[in-house]
């Protein structure tokens, strides 16, 4: 069977001081944000875009929607095909949600492995914002 996954897209990390988190990745990493996660006003993440497609998602610990984990949220996975992988899952007797448009423009559904690890599974579009412009802001609605 061939793979239905391409490569790892992001691990989410929770951050319990923003600043000192960009500062680190930027200063001692040399990799500045991509983009910023805002509530209203409120900064509440970025996101860090270390070459080849491959993501670091920041949240503010606190100001995630996830807060059942230490610091590793999830791990994203990417596809090219999200509901061949979907059918696959589900043959297979998984449990998955409905895919849905995120709000960076990025088509996804979330599962668990064994061990309860979440999996959130992506299939970019040509509107994804991680192939944007840097320094954009990505407005979230939960």
């Amino acid at each position: 069977m061939p793979s239905l996954i391409k490569q790892v897209a992001h691990t989410c990390i929770f951050a319990r001081d923003l600043d000192a988190v960009e500062s680190f990745y930027r200063d001692v990493c040399g990799v500045p944000p991509k983009f910023d996660f805002k509530r209203g006003d409120d900064r509440i993440g970025f996101y860090l875009d270390f070459g080849n497609r491959t993501f670091v998602e920041v949240f503010l610990k606190g100001e995630s929607r996830f807060e059942d984990t230490n610091q590793i949220n999830h791990i994203c996975l990417e596809t090219e095909d999200i509901d061949a992988f979907m059918a696959n899952a589900k043959a297979k007797g998984v449990a998955v949600t409905d895919k849905k448009l995120g709000v960076d423009h990025t088509w996804q559904c979330w599962l668990a492995d064994p061990s309860g690890v979440k999996l959130e599974i992506f299939q970019y579009t040509d509107k994804s914002m991680q192939f944007g412009a840097d320094g954009a802001i990505c407005q979230v609605d939960w």
